[in-house]
């Protein structure tokens, strides 16, 4: 088993969210200058916009899709939202500049309730452009499965995840000032 998906296998996210997949391409998530490492614990008042991803290892004519999600919605002890879908992006030319891309659901970053909660990042690789495709109904009880299925995406090439829980008022008025 590659070491790269190691933490994804002890924290659930290969299970929860998706199969067992051998990693083929590298993705780097930034926060402002954070370096999103998995498993790592993000405040969610850091997260309100989206991430920069630095992608590797693509090919420059392929096409690539990314979906984040929050598998722990509502709360990780009753998840019965599973899964919160965060972001959507296709059609994420080679180059792997996700602006490029087209977004299917506007990014929303966490705000989880209650609980620790995982929030996913993950990239497919398409067989193709997408072409019309509708924006899912609701953000809850998203399944990255069927979706990937839908869109014959097959397996991610890359995965991380990071960790976040409510912040306490104090806290995120002391980070905006």
């Amino acid at each position: 088993m590659a070491a790269s998906v190691d933490p994804l296998v002890v924290e659930r996210v290969i299970g929860d969210v998706v199969d067992m997949f051998v990693p083929s391409a590298t993705m780097s998530v930034y926060y402002n200058s954070k370096h999103v490492t998995n498993g790592c614990n993000l405040r969610p008042s850091l997260t309100d916009d989206p991430p920069r991803i630095l992608m590797s290892s693509l090919n420059l004519s392929d096409f690539y899709t990314l979906v984040m999600v929050d598998p722990d919605a509502p709360s990780p002890s009753e998840p019965y939202m599973r899964e919160w879908v965060h972001w959507i992006v296709v059609d994420i030319p080679g180059t792997g500049n996700v602006s490029l891309g087209r977004e299917i659901l506007s990014y929303t970053g966490p705000c989880p309730p209650i609980g620790i909660h995982r929030y996913i990042l993950l990239l497919f690789k398409q067989k193709g452009p997408i072409g019309m495709i509708e924006q899912p109904a609701t953000r809850a009880n998203f399944n990255t499965r069927h979706f990937a299925t839908h869109l014959e995406l097959g397996l991610p090439i890359a995965a991380t995840y990071f960790n976040a829980q409510k912040e306490p008022a104090a806290k995120k008025v002391a980070t905006a000032a």
